[in-house]
């Protein structure tokens, strides 16, 4: 840290350049070395006993009590990592802090991604850039429980602003869309699990935004084959004209992509891995969501009920049959063409991986769920700072003039 302290002096003044005063900056410098020295513990009190300048009420009050904003500082980190690693994705995903007690800001119990069942945990929203070799977390959101917001003393109590509501994630993860859109950030292609690509209202979303995006499934979403085409019952004379309708029920997109035969499925490499290349078959279909979501939303497009014309937009389905396998595995939703090289969706698809480095690293070295505040700013500040720590050892990997260790 001391060999870097030169480096780090100048990332410091350019990504806390909006703090209003030296003192911020300087605490603000010396909380990331805390955070990207080793140690088991990166919460405010072991990491001011191991720092030399360590002052842990000064690190208190600049992280619990101090209002500089953290939205301008990963604003500039944002700027800076996506001009460095050139992201080919931007990956929605949410993340878990195992908790204690209930006073946390938005802890509840939830479902618990760190320990795989419902826990009490808080949740957090994150969009990230990435590639194959390279990553980076450019925004995040808390989630807040409905539970919180139906008690309006209990988020005064934990300093949650007063225009902060009760949304859904997939609401989060397009809202923390527009803001890197305000910040002049464009997303190349969104990537994101079935936990976002189920929802209709989150695909609408992207679409009019006129983002592409490559999004899980579960097998389980209903679809048209692309085919098939809705006929006009003829009118009784009574009442208002029947609906255009498809003359088959829809069928999970599972069975679809079974129907479609193996000799559809051809093999594709997406990448290295550490035993070698990372293989599979795959098949680009097409296909026509349906369900109640999908009915409305193009009714709404068509002019209206009685003015549409009964045809469900096409979307390519993307599906993974291994070898050894009886059935297809995975399934994938995009709205880019089917034309699009399968290679180019797989790999996409598959990219979601490198997230999961950012938060190895995020958790276990530069310790984002060791904060143990529990007010609204002061983990929005400790996020922005674990969201710096990792993003100076980003740029550091990838400046071509860093000397290889020996």
């Amino acid at each position: 840290m001391e060999r870097l302290r030169g480096e780090l002096a100048e990332f410091v003044a350019d990504v806390f350049g909006s703090f209003p005063r030296r003192d911020q900056r300087r605490w603000g410098e010396c909380y990331l070395r805390g955070l990207m020295l080793d140690g088991r513990r990166k919460s405010i009190q072991p990491m001011a006993e191991r720092l030399p300048d360590g002052n842990m009420q000064a690190l208190q009050q600049f992280v619990n009590q101090s209002p500089w904003d953290p939205l301008p500082v990963r604003q500039r980190i944002a700027e800076r990592l996506s001009g460095v690693v050139r992201p080919e994705v931007w990956v929605i995903d949410d993340v878990s802090f195992p908790k204690c007690g209930k006073a946390s800001v938005g802890v509840a119990r939830q479902y618990c991604g760190a320990v795989g069942k419902r826990a009490n945990c808080q949740v957090a929203v994150s969009v990230h850039a990435a590639t194959d070799t390279a990553s980076c977390p450019l925004e995040w959101q808390l989630y807040l429980p409905r539970e919180w917001t139906d008690e309006p003393d209990r988020c005064r109590r934990a300093g949650v602003p007063d225009d902060v509501v009760h949304r859904e994630k997939w609401r989060l993860a397009l809202g923390l869309l527009d803001t890197l859109a305000e910040w002049q950030l464009k997303a190349p292609v969104v990537v994101a699990d079935a936990g976002y690509g189920v929802s209709t209202p989150f695909r609408l979303g992207l679409q009019e935004r006129g983002l592409s995006y490559v999004l899980a499934l579960n097998g389980k979403e209903v679809a048209h084959p692309e085919d098939a085409e809705p006929h006009q019952p003829a009118y009784g004379g009574l009442g208002p004209p029947t609906l255009a309708r498809y003359r088959t029920p829809p069928r999970a997109v599972c069975v679809l992509a079974g129907e479609a035969g193996a000799e559809r499925f051809t093999e594709v490499t997406w990448r290295q891995g550490s035993k070698g290349a990372m293989t599979s078959r795959f098949a680009v279909l097409t296909v026509r969501p349906a369900g109640k979501q999908s009915l409305a939303a193009a009714q709404e497009a068509g002019g209206g009920r009685n003015r549409w014309d009964g045809v469900l937009p096409v979307q390519t389905l993307l599906v993974e049959w291994p070898d050894g396998q009886d059935t297809p595995t995975d399934y994938w939703i995009s709205n880019l063409p089917a034309a699009t090289p399968a290679a180019d969706l797989v790999r996409w698809a598959k990219m979601r991986w490198r997230i999961e480095h950012d938060y190895r690293e995020l958790k276990h070295g530069l310790g984002l769920d060791h904060f143990e505040g529990r007010t609204w700013r002061g983990r929005h500040h400790h996020v922005t700072l674990v969201t710096a720590a990792q993003a100076f050892l980003t740029l550091r990997r990838l400046d071509p003039k860093v000397r290889t260790p020996a």
